[in-house]
């Protein structure tokens, strides 16, 4: 089968590999759409991933072709989404619950090859069923929204807060929907990117802007997000949080990023700096979400390009130009 195959740090390409064979609690998909994130970039740059070469695509959904000898429940010719996540189930994190912590973390398309191809094996317990009126290419989509979803988990938002989101990407624009989803009372959206800003203000956020000094709140926000992982909007989102507010690292930073804090203001404020770390017990949640239409898939994917163009899609991504860039083996 042909696959996009990162072979060392800075290098991929298509390349013809061996077709995958399920184990016996596996299944064989036919990938119909591969999503791009910012984990591509990071496994590209040589972060994330243990091992090159690896066969990249976290993000994907399709059709059942083969079925491992002692799977049930699931069928060929089924339409699934995939959470990529490969826990131990084994671990001290694992056995608290907090599967995402796994000390043996593991994920297709990260250290297992992933979705970037003409087919991908995956655990049946890790594929969900989509109904009949969502599109197999649409479904790609839950895994990032899922994502999402363990965020509002980690954050456990209250009615009528005040919430300001840097970045207007893909995930940046999912966490607005949620947090009206959630009850805010006022979703505003940071990107320097002005064209980004577009589709954020089509989606009705409440102020649209390229630098957070364009709004007036002197007292801050209750919860402030970061999606974009870059250091530069860390460090200003962090002191935009009101007293008793809540900083969430959401986007995926440079192993090497640094940012400053204030320990006494942390403190004399009551100020929570928090964490988002992929998927936990949120996908099944994020596919009933996404069949209820919680998001546009023809406002979020902005580009569907073939499986060959897998390197300039990463370079798209890269440049910020669209939003959902999808590959279609």
């Amino acid at each position: 089968m042909k696959a996009a195959v990162i072979s060392s740090p800075g290098v991929v390409g298509i390349e013809t590999v061996d077709d995958p064979t399920p184990g016996p609690r596996d299944v064989v998909i036919q990938v119909s759409a591969c999503g791009l994130c910012g984990t591509d970039l990071h496994i590209l740059q040589g972060e994330f991933a243990p091992r090159l070469p690896i066969v990249p695509g976290h993000e994907f959904a399709g059709d059942v072709v083969a079925l491992g000898a002692e799977v049930r429940g699931l069928a060929v010719g089924d339409r699934v989404a995939v959470d990529p996540s490969l826990y131990c189930h084994e671990c001290h994190y694992c056995r608290l619950g907090r599967d995402n912590l796994c000390e043996n973390y593991a994920a297709i398309g990260v250290t297992a090859p992933g979705g970037a191809a003409e087919f991908a094996v995956a655990p049946a317990a890790n594929c969900v069923k989509l109904p009949d009126h969502v599109r197999t290419q649409d479904a790609a989509l839950i895994e990032p929204l899922s994502c999402a979803v363990r965020g509002y988990d980690v954050l456990r938002s209250q009615l009528a807060t005040s919430v300001l989101i840097y970045g207007s990407g893909t995930m940046g624009l999912m966490m607005m929907e949620l947090a009206k989803r959630t009850g805010a009372s006022s979703v505003d959206m940071v990107d320097i990117n002005s064209d980004r800003l577009t589709t954020a203000r089509l989606l009705g956020c409440s102020n649209a802007v390229t630098s957070a000094d364009e709004i007036e709140r002197p007292r801050g926000w209750d919860v402030v997000i970061d999606a974009t992982g870059n250091q530069q909007a860390i460090q200003d989102a962090i002191g935009r949080v009101g007293k008793g507010g809540t900083f969430l690292q959401f986007g995926v930073a440079d192993y090497a990023a640094r940012t400053t804090i204030e320990p006494y203001k942390i403190y004399n404020q009551e100020i929570t700096i928090t964490g988002s770390m992929a998927v936990l017990h949120s996908f099944e949640r994020a596919a009933d979400l996404f069949a209820t239409g919680v998001l546009d898939p023809e406002v979020f994917i902005s580009d569907r390009l073939p499986l060959t163009d897998y390197a300039a899609a990463l370079q798209q991504f890269k440049a910020g130009k669209g939003r959902k860039i999808q590959v279609i083996p």
